[in-house]
């Protein structure tokens, strides 16, 4: 069962992504996660940059080039954008930083 249980936009983008890899046969955890309030003059919402840590397994590339146009089912938010930052292996694993905007669904 997921410990994580919040529905604010961080922790349903951490679910999301979750089961999005687990979908892709990838395991991977996230190392650090920074949240900004973020708004327009028509939005509101949050930036995020995480860091994703997955062991080099078949379809882990080909799963990082999809996060991009990846659709993620978060309760009250959407993913409005998601740009790949920098990909780098580190003691054999997969370092994944991703910057993400998600906005308020109201």
């Amino acid at each position: 069962m997921d410990a994580l249980r919040g529905r604010d936009a961080g922790t349903l983008l951490i679910r999301g992504l979750r089961s999005h890899a687990g979908a892709a046969g990838v395991t991977m955890h996230i190392a650090t996660i920074a949240c900004t309030p973020w708004a327009s003059a028509t939005f509101v919402g949050t930036q995020h940059r995480l860091t994703i840590v997955a062991d080099p397994v078949p379809g882990l590339r080909d799963w990082i080039d999809s996060l991009p146009d990846a659709e993620f089912a978060l309760r009250g938010h959407i993913v409005a954008d998601l740009a790949v930052d920098r990909v780098e292996s580190i003691n054999g694993r997969q370092h994944v930083t991703l910057n993400v905007l998600t906005l308020i669904d109201a």
